[in-house]
This record gives structure tokens, sequence and C-alpha cells, in this order.
């Protein structure tokens, strides 16, 4: 393992210390059901897009590890994820809100079907080597679906072109005030790439399948 991954790592262990503190609150789905009214309007419409900042499908989120969603929310709010939407939502969002939005959401479709432990499309040759670069089993797990710790996401089967904006989020300037994620893990990986082989491997990891979907939601609630 090279000295680049090897430090990625170390910081990924001490990462799961730092999102702690946004998942103490125990989840309610029930309560979380109540309060995703902010949320369906972009994230249980099919093909829903965003424009900001570029114009992308806005991620799945149902069947999404809670823990994950937590930690991402959590992000939004102290500004380590810089998205104006995002943030002026995640600002409104109590401890507990979010721990209940995430259970609720974690469930929310549950196909209760297990996934193969390899993805059964295979790579390119080129993708292939691209996914050894990043070591991206090596946190998202078996298939990109079965994360080794749940705050981070499962990435298959995820949209291909808000995976690329994710992706390219990373490398952003820290200075941008409205663009960007500051994440230590994710920072050094994707600056090891061009733009164009984060694309070709945010399309391969699209064609994966995997637990996350889109569950339209129902005009009468």
């Amino acid at each position: 393992m090279n000295k680049t991954l090897t430090t990625i790592f170390a910081l990924a262990v001490a990462s799961v210390t730092a999102f702690s503190h946004a998942q103490e609150a125990k989840g309610d789905v029930k309560a979380g059901e109540k309060k995703i009214a902010m949320c369906i309007g972009c994230h249980g419409i099919p093909g829903y897009q965003s424009s900001f900042p570029e114009v992308h499908k806005v991620p799945m989120i149902s069947g999404q590890s809670g823990k994950y969603i937590a930690s991402a929310l959590d992000a939004y709010k102290k500004g380590d994820r810089k998205h104006p939407t995002m943030r002026g939502i995640a600002d409104s969002l109590s401890e507990q809100d979010i721990a209940d939005v995430s259970a609720y959401y974690e469930q929310h479709g549950k196909k209760g079907t297990e996934l193969p432990a390899k993805p059964g499309r295979e790579p390119s040759v080129q993708v292939a080597e691209l996914l050894k670069k990043g070591a991206c089993v090596s946190c998202h797990g078996d298939n990109f679906a079965k994360p080794i710790d749940p705050s981070y996401p499962k990435i298959a089967g995820q949209h291909a072109d808000y995976l690329f904006v994710a992706l390219k989020s990373y490398k952003a300037d820290a200075r941008n005030a409205n663009v960007g994620r500051n994440n230590a893990i994710m920072g050094g990986i994707a600056k090891q790439f061009s733009n164009a082989e984060l694309k070709a491997l945010a399309n391969y990891l699209a064609s994966v399948e995997g637990d996350l979907q889109v569950v339209p939601q129902s005009r009468f609630r």
C-alpha cells in the first residue's frame, strides 16, 4: 500500500470518532415520517434535477445508511459540505430531527434482498485500475453497497451525474464559500484523479446494482 493510501486509511479510522456526535440521538422512524416535508420535494421525485453547482440528479437517499445521512447533514450544518440549500435545511434541524429523518430513510423502500458480494457487471480494465488506485472497496465495501462503517455511504447504483459532482467537490478550492466538501479522506483520494477519470468511476458505480432508490411520495399525506 502506498504512503498516500496509508495516510488516508489512518484518517478514516479517526473520522469514525469525529462523526459520533452526529449519531448520539436515537432515531425514530415514525417521528421521521412527520419531518420529511422539506426532503420529498427533491428526493421523492424520480429524475428530479438540481441546478447547483451544475445540473445533476439529486442523490437517492431511500435505502441509504441512516448513520451516513446523519453525518452528511451534520457536515452541511458545520459547513464542511458547502451547498447553500442543504446548509439551510440542515441548520433548521435539531440533532433529534436529524436522527429521526435518517432512521426513516434508512428503512424507506427497503427491498429486503441480499446483494451479491461482487458486482454483476465487471469494470473495464481502465476502471478496474482506477478503483484499485482509489481503494474504493476498502471503505465502501463489497459490491460498493456494504460500507465498512455505516457513516460511509453506499454508492452502488447511485446517479452517475451526482457521483461525479460529489467527487469533484472534494477537489474544490477550500476558499470557495458555496462549493466543495472538506473531508481529508475523500479529498486525498479524489485529488489523485482527473475529472475524466472521476466521471469514468461515477459511470461504472452507477451501473452496479445497489439498495438505493427513489420512492415517489403519495400526493395524499
